[in-house]
């Protein structure tokens, strides 16, 4: 153990495999005095346990920590988020306090782009109806009959240059895509610095192959991909979303999907689950994933990693390697 430090995990249980929970469990035990098991902040053992901890350790679900927790926690110094934004969980009390914040947003973000990665090639090479005809026909298709537009060449346009939508241009640089980004707080220069070339977000939409929307959800950018923005968008082209479904106007989707002449692949609905008759599910140009694009399964241990070395240098006196400042909150996802 190092000094005399004591965590509370707030992860709770359930949120994570159990494989993932042992992992945490263990290892922060390794480095400090741990009390685990809290589901509440609320009930009397975990408020005597609040008023001795210098670190709380939170996770999906983990109640939000506002001044009523804090009155309980006097010599909290530092929260350690496993998991993506810290907005909806941590009042700006903790920040007012003085309290260090760190998340594992920078993690979650790599398994999201990979999945983007995924998703686009997949898009372009048809290669989910091409697989659901030929499962259906079961003879050889040949090739000029499957409509695919392949891979080289083709135009992606990348809306929002977030952690994300940075690290999916990034790994798109070694294929010999041409890849255009959308974000009105860079300059040109900025955006082809990071290895895209600069376009307004009308001609993304309209001369695009593959749309990837990686924009935080916020007020200005609610219904930001708009029915005009979506019928605009190429035939047999593909909109892809891992960000939030109050992104895309969702009606005029489902209006251009059920043309037949767009593809979608949709991590992120409004809301989050559809109605279980939604055209959506069924709908041969529609992949839907519920949510999973960010971490799971192994990958979530990533997240434990990045707080484990985070709690590592909080116990040895070190500056946070991912700290989280109270101004970036109202621009994050």
């Amino acid at each position: 153990m190092i000094g005399p430090l004591r965590v509370i995990n707030a992860v709770l249980p359930g949120t994570l495999t159990a494989s993932s929970e042992t992992y945490l469990a263990r290892s922060l035990s390794d480095i400090a005095d741990v009390v685990t098991d809290v589901e509440s902040f609320d009930s009397p053992n975990v408020s005597a346990a609040l008023a001795e901890s210098q670190v709380i350790v939170t996770g999906w679900g983990t109640q939000r920590i506002d001044s009523s927790v804090l009155a309980l926690a006097p010599k909290l110094r530092c929260i350690l988020h496993v998991g993506g934004t810290v907005k909806d969980l941590l009042a700006p009390e903790v920040w007012s306090k003085g309290i260090a914040v760190s998340s594992s947003v920078d993690a979650n973000a790599l398994p999201v782009a990979e999945y983007t990665l995924a998703m686009i090639l997949m898009a372009n090479k048809r290669i989910l109806p091409i697989a659901r005809r030929y499962r259906s026909e079961r003879a050889f298709i040949d090739q000029a009959q499957l409509g695919v537009t392949g891979n080289y060449r083709r135009r992606i346009g990348i809306v929002g240059a977030s952690r994300i939508g940075r690290r999916v241009v990034d790994l798109l640089a070694p294929f010999d895509l041409d890849v255009v980004l959308y974000d009105p707080t860079l300059t040109a220069a900025e955006i082809r610095d990071l290895g895209a070339e600069p376009s307004t977000l009308d001609a993304l939409c309209a001369t695009c192959d593959v749309v990837s929307v990686h924009a935080p959800a916020l007020a200005s950018t609610e219904g930001m991909i708009s029915r005009t923005l979506i019928d605009s968008i190429a035939a047999d082209a593909t909109l892809i979303n891992t960000s939030r479904g109050s992104i895309i106007d969702q009606d005029a989707l489902v209006d251009r999907v059920l043309r037949g002449d767009l593809h979608a692949v949709l991590d992120v609905t409004t809301p989050w689950v559809l109605a279980s008759d939604h055209p959506f599910y069924e709908h041969p140009n529609v992949l839907l994933t519920p949510h999973i694009a960010g971490s799971v399964g192994s990958e979530v241990d990533r997240m434990i990693d990045v707080q484990l070395a985070e709690l590592r240098r909080f116990a040895s006196g070190e500056r946070l390697a991912h700290p989280v400042a109270l101004s970036s909150l109202g621009t994050a996802a």
